[in-house]
């Protein structure tokens, strides 16, 4: 006990000897070791990393993303309210289905919408809508049915945009009907939005145009796109 005694007196006297600026290194809980205390580096690197914000959170009903004048146009004879197909995640998906025969001429129209939130694996939302819409523009082409497949950029639609003509045949009975199609991907921001169009002639209808195909779709998806708010 008095050998400890005496290290505590030698140690006050030390302290007392020198600048009051010192006097905070002699306290007697510490021995100038900070080395046990995390630093402001160390805190910030050990926190968990936040996703990037993304543009858009929610997605409109996807069958108001076109005008009444739009369907008529596009796709005579269709309700204008359209079909909703339905999904469990309104705000993460959604699809709308207008169709109808006029003078034994078929028409379809889908638009479709799909939204990506950022994550710290996987990426931002508008990176993970960037390879969403690839996958959408490569399934035309990966499809053996479809047949005479272009895809040309789409320029006014969105951040960027693809728009694909391709054809197919399908089997009504025991007759084989010729359709032509237009898909058209469009991305804005996290947003990916798809329309697909697609018309037949039956019976004593003509087969529509391509370039009419072309023209609808393209209408249709600049309507949907600016829709997505």
């Amino acid at each position: 006990m008095h050998r400890n005694a005496t290290r505590t007196a030698v140690r006050t006297l030390a302290c007392a000897a020198v600048p009051m600026l010192l006097v905070a290194g002699c306290s007697s809980g510490s021995d100038g070791d900070d080395s046990a205390r995390p630093s402001p580096s160390a805190s910030a690197s050990s926190a968990s990393p936040t996703p990037a914000p993304v543009k858009f959170t929610t997605l409109p009903d996807p069958c108001k993303t076109l005008s009444g004048d739009t369907v008529g146009d596009v796709v005579p004879e269709a309700k204008k309210k359209g079909k909703n197909l339905g999904s469990k995640d309104a705000d993460g998906y959604g699809t709308c289905l207008w169709s109808g025969l006029d003078d034994y001429q078929y028409r379809a129209l889908t638009v479709s919408l799909k939204r990506f939130d950022s994550d710290v694996t996987l990426g931002s939302g508008s990176e993970r809508a960037a390879e969403y819409a690839g996958q959408q523009v490569a399934a035309i082409s990966q499809d053996k049915e479809n047949k005479k497949v272009k895809d040309t950029p789409l320029d006014g639609v969105g951040d960027q945009a693809t728009s694909i003509a391709f054809e197919t045949e399908k089997k009504d009975g025991e007759k084989t009907e010729e359709y032509r199609e237009q898909r058209i991907v469009a991305i804005t921001g996290n947003v990916v939005v798809t329309v697909d169009y697609e018309g037949a002639g039956f019976e004593t209808g003509k087969t529509p145009k391509a370039e009419d195909i072309r023209k609808g779709a393209e209408k249709a998806a600049k309507e949907a796109v600016k829709a997505v708010k």
